[in-house]
């Protein structure tokens, strides 16, 4: 078929060439090695001479099918497949960065990442700079003749700040930098940063794209040249995704389309009638015109997710009482699934921090985070309502 496929059709039609038992739906292919025929067969994938597999740390048929898919969706040249989200993005550094070289991070980031750029990176002698979402002309006062790479995420987590991906490739594009983008809250449904010059995309595929809470899983896609070296990097360091846990994912890529659909519908329903409540002193939601970034938003993404935020006037401890009068709102930190989940940073992930450190990283005494899930809008509306009085 020469015809250029939706991504939406290639996530549902790219998968593992049929095998002589002809199965329509794609196999699992669950084994830690593969066998050659000949020596020379074997010494001639060990050379690299030709993609055989040899061994499921370095490639496997049913994660190969799932990063390609994602690679597809994303619009990307290549992916790569690996055990968790954090393995994307640590990999993403170590392979790429060295020494010596400088990283520009957004602050608004997840925290895991946060940790992994202030604890670890110094280790390596890998120096950071970090700026403020709000302020891109703060951006290129702080590169420096060793910056090597930008990496942002877009929407933030969890305070759902947005950046202009298109300004932000200008810049990287300017200063010849590798642009890193984490678009797990988007996905590639609402949007693709290849569009505005992303150098690689990163996924915690254990959110969104496996979409029920099942599997861990993480995903790097972009230019060809870069996944190759985050490939070298894995291969050798050896965070491997299950080839279980990718068949699960390449499954649910089938339906990421109509599910992020009917995330985006319920959670504007979700955030238009918090917007109503006054035990909130403010709501977040990319699709809001409240929203600070709302054009960048209606520039660049095609819905606004299924994350709402939301602060209670009542701070930490009218958060705590929220939490406990859910009735249908599971209390987890994941999101992305199937069920709707709430969390309060402040009392919880964010707890050991001071009022002043919380309040550099954007976490308010009485911010809320709700994922919102696939149940009937009004249910977890109603929910959210009878919790609110209790607080």
């Amino acid at each position: 078929m020469n015809k250029k496929l939706h991504p939406q059709t290639q996530a549902i039609r790219l998968q593992t060439a049929t095998t002589n038992q002809m199965e329509h739906s794609t196999p699992l292919f669950l084994t830690s090695s593969f066998v050659f025929e000949t020596a020379d067969d074997m010494r001639a994938a060990f050379a690299g001479e030709t993609e055989d597999n040899i061994y499921s740390r370095y490639t496997n048929p049913t994660v190969d099918e799932f990063a390609n898919k994602v690679a597809a969706m994303e619009k990307a040249e290549a992916g790569f497949a690996v055990a968790s989200g954090m393995a994307a993005v640590f990999s993403s550094f170590m392979a790429l960065l060295k020494a010596g070289d400088h990283l520009l991070c957004c602050r608004s980031i997840f925290g895991g990442t946060v940790t992994v750029v202030t604890k670890f990176l110094d280790k390596f002698g890998i120096e950071y700079t970090f700026v403020p979402a709000d302020d891109l002309s703060v951006w290129e006062k702080e590169i420096k003749p060793n910056t090597k790479m930008v990496y942002v995420e877009t929407p933030t987590n969890p305070q759902l700040e947005l950046l202009d991906l298109e300004e932000v490739g200008k810049l990287t594009k300017k200063h010849n930098l590798i642009y890193n983008v984490d678009n797990c809250f988007a996905t590639p449904v609402l949007q693709t940063p290849v569009d505005f010059g992303a150098d690689l995309i990163i996924h915690s595929a254990t959110k969104w794209m496996d979409g029920q809470g099942r599997v861990l899983g993480g995903v790097i896609v972009g230019k060809k040249e870069l996944v190759h070296e985050i490939y070298l990097f894995c291969r050798n360091s050896g965070p491997t995704l299950s080839p279980f846990n990718a068949w699960v994912l390449s499954k649910s890529l089938e339906t990421l389309d109509v599910r992020i659909q009917r995330h985006c519908e319920s959670a504007l329903k979700v955030a238009t009638e918090l917007e109503k409540n006054d035990k909130i002193a403010w709501v977040k939601y990319p699709f809001l015109p409240s929203h600070p970034q709302y054009e960048i938003a209606k520039k660049q993404m095609k819905a606004g997710g299924g994350i709402v935020c939301f602060e209670l006037k009542g701070g930490i401890e009218a958060g705590s009482k929220f939490m406990d009068a859910l009735e249908l709102l599971s209390l987890t930190p994941n999101l992305g699934d199937s069920r709707s989940i709430a969390s309060h940073p402040a009392s919880t992930t964010h707890s050991k921090l001071s009022d002043e450190e919380r309040s550099k990283v954007g976490i308010t005494p009485g911010l809320i985070r709700v994922s919102v899930g696939l149940e009937y809008a009004d249910d977890i509306i109603d929910d959210i309502k009878q919790a609110l009085e209790k607080c």
